[in-house]
């Protein structure tokens, strides 16, 4: 989830790295000694749970203050700075400061507000001096059935070594220092300025070497600007385009949705990956700065150490590098409205909309399941090929339709 930078005022680590060459002559020999301060090893702070949502994307609970509530905050290295929902604020009546700054995302771009010098309480951690910017995550509430009370990005990565186990679903926070990364993985060296850019390798119907944000807090594997996309010439002629819609910061924005045949981070490689492409209007990326960002259904396959303080990400295949990739396409915007899940969209000539679903239409029922959990219905969702039976209840009367799960390939 791209967010605009800011991050709050922070103490810079007391430790920094001097050299010092020296330079001693002996007769007619010159020898060149140097003497070197390196940071003392890195230390361990604690370690947590966390839950990861439809499309890799982690969630952390915490809590602000002396607040007694949990709250669920995403992990996103694509944030620049620490956020809370405006509706979890006026819960809890925080005080605002009002400011000029502004966020932006793939919706639109947002003036913010602020809650100034709060502390967030992990399990065994108290992060305090944060500034958090005030933003609507009510999408995202309604989009993975769970309440989103706030996203952490920049202003906490920076301050640690994050290490995310997607194997066993932990995060490990680490003072910065020396620190000895895992054998076998690769170590990415990123350029952040708030948010992480790594270099990747596109190919489909050209190869090209491009720079992308690396997201954690994108649902998705892969997504480019429709102006990369036209540039490099990187999709094949005639290839299949299936029209689409994802939410994010800003609210929701029609995209198109196929694949591209590699995508190439450092060693690794990965084929036929879903690519979405859209209209950058607000200029998110840059470009041609940036072409796109790298989202976490692909991260998540990699057990992650994330190391702000020397611009460094090492990444170390997992249990899910395997994984195959989500394919599927219904047409179908499914969101959870006070306690009931709700079509809201349903584009044209999809297979929702060849099913006879309706926006308005209340899920009562997938497959006969009634638990209304919508992380589960969209886990059937992604079968491609099934012929799904739902239920839904229309101006109160139940309607049976059948779903016929699609490829984008």
């Amino acid at each position: 989830m791209i967010q605009s930078k800011h991050h709050s005022n922070l103490n810079r680590s007391a430790v920094t790295l001097i050299l010092i060459i020296l330079s001693f002559t002996f007769y007619t020999s010159a020898v060149t000694a140097q003497e070197q301060f390196v940071l003392p090893p890195a230390k361990f702070i604690t370690r947590f749970p966390f839950t990861v949502l439809t499309g890799g994307i982690i969630i952390i609970e915490a809590r602000l203050d002396n607040i007694s509530d949990t709250l669920n905050f995403v992990l996103d290295t694509g944030s620049g700075g620490i956020s809370l929902d405006s509706s979890t604020v006026n819960y809890y009546s925080l005080p605002l400061t009002a400011s000029d700054r502004t966020v932006k995302g793939i919706g639109g771009i947002r003036k913010v507000n602020f809650v100034n010098n709060r502390t967030l309480n992990l399990p065994g951690l108290a992060v305090d001096h944060l500034n958090f910017h005030i933003n609507d995550y009510e999408i995202l509430t309604s989009v993975y059935g769970v309440k989103i009370d706030g996203i952490i990005g920049f202003s906490f990565l920076q301050r640690y070594i994050v290490k995310i186990n997607y194997d066993n679903h932990t995060i490990e926070v680490w003072l910065p220092g020396q620190i000895k990364y895992p054998k076998g993985g690769h170590l990415l060296r990123p350029t952040i300025n708030g948010i992480p850019v790594v270099e990747a390798k596109i190919r489909d119907g050209s190869a090209r070497a491009g720079k992308f944000y690396f997201d954690t807090g994108a649902g998705l594997c892969f997504l480019m600007s429709e102006d990369y996309e036209r540039d490099s010439s990187i999709l094949k002629k005639n290839k299949k385009i299936t029209k689409t819609q994802v939410e994010g910061l800003g609210g929701k924005k029609s995209m198109k949705l196929s694949t591209v045949s590699e995508v190439r981070v450092g060693p690794y490689r990965f084929r036929k990956v879903p690519a979405y492409i859209f209209d950058d209007e607000y200029k998110i990326t840059s470009y041609p700065y940036l072409g796109g960002l790298i989202g976490n259904d692909l991260l998540r396959r990699f057990n992650l150490i994330v190391n702000y303080s020397v611009n460094e990400i090492h990444m170390y295949p997992n249990s899910h590098f395997l994984d195959a990739f989500d394919y599927s396409y219904t047409g179908l915007g499914i969101y959870t409205v006070d306690g009931q899940i709700r079509i809201e969209d349903v584009i044209k000539d999809s297979p929702a909309d060849k099913a006879g679903l309706e926006p308005g239409d209340v899920l009562f029922a997938v497959n006969n399941n009634v638990g209304r959990n919508i992380q589960f219905y969209k886990n059937l969702l992604q079968n491609v090929g099934a012929n799904l039976k739902l239920i839904v209840m229309r101006n109160g009367i139940p309607v049976a339709a059948t779903l016929k799960v699609k490829s984008i390939l």
